[in-house]
């Protein structure tokens, strides 16, 4: 990484500071049961009770490597939940400032996904709670677990301390307790191939997140939240993480007799339609791993893997293309079907009604795609971009349909993100047509596509949608993606943005309604009330119809089969 934007990028990094292990007087102590164990935790000047690094699962190393988690079954005696959690094994990446406009770096050093994560490992599969100072064991507060993002290739619980959205809530009047765990990313967690299928293995960063959500529901009583009240909410990858703990086992969210989860709340991420995680791409993939592992040789290669040092199966796993480069969203890492836990591709699942039937909000920010556009400075005509997204991204596709499917991006001025900015910021001759391209595919248009095919499988299940158009003032990005990380998941920004949003989805949390308990914020309409989204601007809300860029749409849902990652 490059000097300059290292420093930048490390300055942003939170501070952390050491803890004393030994318990005091005043620390918050809590007494779990499954497994047993006495957490102590801490309170900050927030009056917030801070528990971290608890563990949810026996530690992913040695044979345990690319399996499915182990539960715990033994007493923990005490943890000492007081320090910063490791986060699980990270992509690393790069940006060249040299090659992008100074506001793009300016703007980026704010999103988790660009900032580089340093303390990790493998024994990583813990989950840190957040809860108002004081909170007791019968309080039977809802319960917000938050699904972290980062393509599924980065992020960690350290970097969603969820403190200010617990103090947010109590201001509100709406208190909550607040989970986020860590689960495992890139090839630690979702490697494809016929071999991790073979070997029951498959989408085992999905299984850590169930195992996780059930952890909450044996033990998160004793921290004054209720089981019977769990929303889950996620960002990017972590908002597809929702939706595919609403689909997994074909819509089986329950453990015990009940349901994990009760509501679904989804920024920028649902169905992600693909390929088999034994098909053409996926093997690939495992191979790549495989050779640059040096396992090519050995007669069973997956034990070859699970036998490397640390270090060189890292270093292997991320030999592949990463999001954060001239591949982009054609991720190599991502869930697939694998006939058990994701039994089919996640619109086929939709359209068969095989998901948990909980009211959702989802929404997008309006220019999801200009980040990852950042690294295709070579793409200067159409056909360029037939031909990347052929090579890279839709096996299944014909060039035609790839054709049509470009064409309906008729310029870049209208068509282009950012969008509503004319000709200006279009960085090189096709950045906008690109960004909005691959913004639509990956987030906004899959959006729309799930509202509708959930509208026909199960129309008595409500649901809202929103687009946020907050930050259309920045250069370049546009209300970009993971910009609404600061807006509200910290909510920072002291605007009608952050404001309205922490009413409507605390609101969700407490009554599976966002405008049950809104206040005085505009009514939020059903999405099934004339597909209408609420769209966010920094000073105001309004009412928006979602049927921007149609054209694209009809031709998507005309030949979904063929947009398969």
């Amino acid at each position: 990484m490059p000097s300059i934007l290292k420093l930048i990028l490390l300055s942003a990094l939170p501070l952390v500071w050491a803890v004393p292990a030994q318990k005091r007087a005043s620390d918050p102590t809590v007494i779990i049961s499954k497994p047993e164990a006495t957490v102590v935790g801490s309170t900050g000047i927030d009056k917030v009770d801070k528990f971290n690094g608890i563990p949810f699962a026996l530690p992913p190393t040695g044979f345990l490597r690319l399996k499915p988690p182990q539960p715990i079954k033994t007493s923990l005696g005490t943890i000492q939940a007081t320090s910063a959690a490791k986060s699980c094994p990270q992509f690393t990446f790069s940006t060249d400032e040299k090659n992008m406009p100074s506001s793009v770096i300016a703007n980026l050093i704010n999103i988790p996904i660009f900032q580089q994560i340093i303390n990790s490992g493998e024994d990583c599969l813990t989950l840190d709670v957040r809860r108002p100072s004081g909170t007791k064991a019968d309080a039977k507060l809802p319960v917000l677990v938050w699904i972290f993002g980062g393509g599924f290739e980065q992020g960690a619980s350290t970097r969603y301390d969820g403190s200010n959205f617990v103090t947010s809530s109590v201001s509100l009047g709406m208190p909550v307790i607040f989970v986020t765990m860590n689960y495992r990313l890139g090839g630690f967690g979702f490697l494809p191939g016929a071999e991790i299928l073979n070997d029951g293995s498959a989408n085992i960063g999905l299984v850590d997140q169930r195992l996780a959500l059930k952890w909450v529901a044996d033990n998160i009583g004793a921290f004054g939240g209720d089981p019977s009240k769990v929303t889950l909410w996620g960002e990017s990858a972590g908002a597809i993480s929702v939706f595919d703990q609403m689909a997994m086992y074909d819509g089986d969210n329950t453990y015990n007799g009940a349901p994990l989860f009760r509501g679904a709340i989804m920024n920028s991420g649902s169905i992600v339609p693909a390929n088999p995680i034994d098909g053409t791409k996926g093997q690939a993939i495992y191979d790549a791993v495989v050779k640059n592992a040096g396992c090519s040789g050995a007669s069973d290669t997956l034990a070859c893997l699970r036998g490397l040092d640390y270090t060189k199966f890292l270093n292997a796993a991320n030999s592949v293309p990463g999001i954060l480069s001239y591949n982009s969203v054609a991720e190599s890492y991502l869930p697939r079907p694998d006939g058990t836990i994701l039994t089919q591709s996640p619109e086929k699942l939709v359209m068969q009604g095989k998901y948990a039937s909980v009211p959702f909000i989802i929404g997008d920010q309006e220019d999801e795609g200009t980040i990852f556009a950042l690294y295709q400075t070579n793409l200067t005509t159409t056909e360029h971009i037939v031909d990347y997204l052929e090579n890279l991204y839709f096996f299944d596709a014909s060039r035609q349909q790839l054709t049509d499917f470009v064409a309906t991006y008729k310029d870049t001025q209208e068509y282009g993100s950012p969008f509503r900015t004319g000709s200006l910021y279009n960085w090189y001759p096709q950045y906008k047509r690109l960004a909005a391209i691959l913004g639509d595919l990956s987030f906004t248009l899959t959006r729309r596509v799930f509202l509708n095919l959930a509208q026909i499988a199960k129309p008595d299940v409500p649901s809202w949608s929103y687009l946020a158009t907050y930050a259309h003032i920045i250069p370049f990005l546009g209300t970009f993606h993971g910009s609404d990380i600061l807006q509200v998941f910290y909510g920072i920004l002291p605007n009608y943005a952050s404001k309205s949003i922490h009413s409507y989805y605390l609101s969700f949390v407490y009554e599976l309604d966002p405008n049950a308990k809104a206040g005085d914020y505009m009514h939020w309409p059903r999405y099934d009330n004339n597909q209408s989204l609420m769209n966010f601007c920094i000073d105001r809300g309004l009412l928006l119809p979602d049927n921007f860029r149609q054209d694209t749409y009809d031709h998507m849902m005309a030949d979904i089969g063929a947009f398969h990652i």
